[in-house]
This record gives C-alpha cells, sequence and structure tokens, in this order.
C-alpha cells in the first residue's frame, strides 16, 4: 500500500511589491498596502529608500487635501483618549481618519510600546480609521524621521484628517508643529506651578490649548486654568494675524466638548485658507524639511568619513584634557572631511 509523502509548510516571505503595486494599493487605500507602504518608507534600507522616495514622487499628485492636526500633551494628559473621542465624533460624522501614533523608544534597549491600537480600541475598529504606531527612534520633536512622508502617503490613500499624536516628553515639539495645519495642545486641569513652569515656546507654537478632563470634581479647577492659559497667551504675539488660538474645556472620557473643538479647528482651516496663507504655510514647511533632512545627512556623512573617524577619538580626547578648544576641534574634523572630497575630486579629474 502506498502513502502519499509528508509534505511540510514552511512559512513564505511576501513578495516585494513593485512601485506600480504600492501606488494602486495606497491609492485604492487597500490597509493591508498602506501598512506595507508605510513600512517600505521606514525602512533604513538604501534600496528601500530609493524605492520610497519612488512611490512618494508617484502618490505626489494625489496629496495636500487633508486637514493636518498635531496633538501633544505630557504624559497622562490624555492623548490617546482625546485622540479617540475625536476620530469618532469624525467618522460618525462620515469622515475618514488616519492616526500617525509617535511610540516612545527606550534609549537602552531600542524597544517602544506600539501599544496605541490597544489604547484606542473602538477607533481602531473603525472602518473609516487607520491608526498606526511607529516608534521614535530617539528623533527630536516626538516624530519619526518619515512621519511628513508618512503622512503624505495616508492622504494619498483619501483620509480627511490626518492626527499625528506626539511623545509630549518635553522634547522640542517645533518639528510637530512645523509638519501641520493645526497644533493643539492638551492640558491638566490644575495651572499653578505648572503654568508658572510650561515653556513660553509650546504657548507661541499652540493654534489652540485644551484642558482634558474637565469632569467631576475637576469641572472648576478646568476652567480656572483655561482662564489662566487664556491671560498667558494674551501677552503673547499670535503666529497668524488671522488667528487669536483659544482655550477650551472638555472630557474625552465622557467625549465632552469634542464637537467645538472640531468646529474651531475648521474655523482656522477655513480663515487660513480664505486669507491664501495656509498654502504658503505647507510651501515653507516643506522647504524648512528640505534644509532639516540636507543638515542630518551631512552630518551623517562626515561622521562616517573614513578620515573623520580615524581623527575623531583622538580630537575628542584632546577636548577631555583640556588640551584644545571645542572650535579648534571643529575646525580639524572640518579639514580632515574637506580633505577626504578634495582628495576624491582630484582622483575623478586626473
Amino acid at each position: 500500500m502506498e502513502t502519499s509523502p509528508q509534505t511540510t509548510h514552511t512559512p513564505t516571505r511576501r513578495a516585494q511589491l513593485t512601485v506600480e503595486e504600492y501606488v494602486a494599493g495606497v491609492l485604492a487605500c487597500d490597509p493591508a498596502c498602506l501598512g506595507r507602504a508605510i513600512t517600505l518608507i521606514e525602512s533604513r534600507h538604501a534600496a528601500h529608500r530609493g524605492m520610497a522616495q519612488e512611490v512618494i514622487e508617484r502618490l505626489l499628485p494625489s496629496t495636500g487635501r487633508a486637514h493636518r492636526l498635531g496633538i501633544t500633551g505630557a504624559p497622562g494628559v490624555g492623548k490617546s483618549t482625546f485622540i479617540e473621542a475625536l476620530g469618532c465624533h469624525l467618522t460618525a460624522a462620515g469622515q475618514r481618519v488616519a492616526v500617525l501614533a509617535i511610540d516612545p523608544t527606550s534609549s537602552r534597549t531600542g524597544g517602544s510600546i506600539l501599544g496605541d491600537k490597544t489604547r484606542m480600541q473602538q477607533l481602531g475598529s473603525d472602518p473609516r480609521a487607520f491608526i498606526r504606531p511607529s516608534p521614535a527612534a530617539g528623533t527630536l520633536g516626538g516624530v519619526t524621521r518619515t512621519t511628513r512622508e508618512t503622512m503624505l502617503v495616508c492622504e494619498a490613500a483619501g483620509f480627511d484628517v490626518i492626527i499625528v499624536e506626539t511623545i509630549g516628553v518635553g522634547q522640542s515639539e517645533t518639528a510637530v508643529a512645523d509638519m501641520v495645519d493645526f497644533f493643539l495642545v492638551l492640558m491638566l486641569p490644575g495651572a499653578g506651578d505648572e503654568l508658572q513652569g510650561i515653556k513660553k515656546g509650546i504657548l507661541e507654537l499652540a493654534d489652540m490649548i485644551v484642558v482634558n478632563k474637565a469632569d467631576g470634581d475637576n469641572q472648576h479647577k478646568a476652567a480656572q486654568t483655561a482662564s489662566a492659559y487664556r491671560n498667558a497667551l494674551h501677552i503673547l504675539t499670535p503666529a497668524s494675524p488671522h488667528w487669536l488660538p483659544p482655550v477650551l474645556t472638555c472630557s474625552a472620557l465622557h467625549q465632552q466638548g469634542i464637537d467645538e473643538i472640531w468646529s474651531q479647528i475648521t474655523t482656522h482651516h477655513r480663515r487660513l485658507t480664505a486669507a491664501h496663507t495656509l498654502q504658503d504655510k505647507r510651501q515653507q514647511q516643506q522647504l524648512r524639511w528640505m534644509w532639516s533632512m540636507l543638515e542630518d545627512r551631512l552630518l551623517t556623512t562626515l561622521r562616517t568619513h573614513p578620515r573623520v573617524v580615524a581623527d575623531l577619538r583622538e580630537t575628542e580626547q584632546a577636548v577631555l584634557r583640556n588640551q584644545m578648544t571645542p572650535t579648534l576641534a571643529v575646525e580639524r574634523l572640518l579639514r580632515a572631511f574637506g580633505h577626504c572630497h578634495t582628495t576624491s575630486r582630484s582622483a575623478a579629474t586626473s
């Protein structure tokens, strides 16, 4: 009696999509393809970066039509609860929402929590919503190095509102405010010392301040806190002559005040669009991002050049032993970097 040979099923790797397949899948808002496209963009592999830029370039004509909203606040302020309440409010009104939730990355292990889908269960199960947690990987501003490109991909997929949730652990929030149309800062009830210690820069960047957890015994305290922030904003020059940042209260847990907050966000969008400043704002953001990326690439190139690497240890030790000033150390490393490029150019022309 013959027996058929046993077959073993080994897991197969998913085939790499082509640029055309990525573009078609994103434009069709295929969740699986959208997720894979973002993974491609986040990859540090050189071949992946090249393909990712080609995909983004092909998608550019389909971008630019979404509300870009940044939300920050200290840990414990209720960012995830607030975003879920706002996201559900928007999807119930027929809008499609993408949430780019930036998780803190461990400086010791490099790992990140990536638990935002768990914390936003209702929104995560909504077919009109897309939640993408990404590790911050030590970048400043509470955003990843590819957040801007991910926003563009989500816009091309047809999402009406793109929400960027930042880490909010005291890092510079300028990077966040400089990639969105509207920057919302969440605060806790009870100003006091917190108001004295808050960075003036955060208030200057904010398009709106919202005091969350204004429920139960906190309602009176939240109203007092909101009043204190309104007084603080009066002494600052608004970022736009067309908008005075409002200070509102809400209870994200009980979904109270969310409609008024969204109404203010859309009013801001209409005013800046009518004044023809929104498009200019986005264009200037693109230019600043270009220079930021250029500076980052140049620094990486300098740090990894063989001659600079060879001189770096000795130069650092000389600075530590107070045998060389930091200024002279910089000049020495730049000369080493410049020598490499001069030698390369000479070899190429000979």
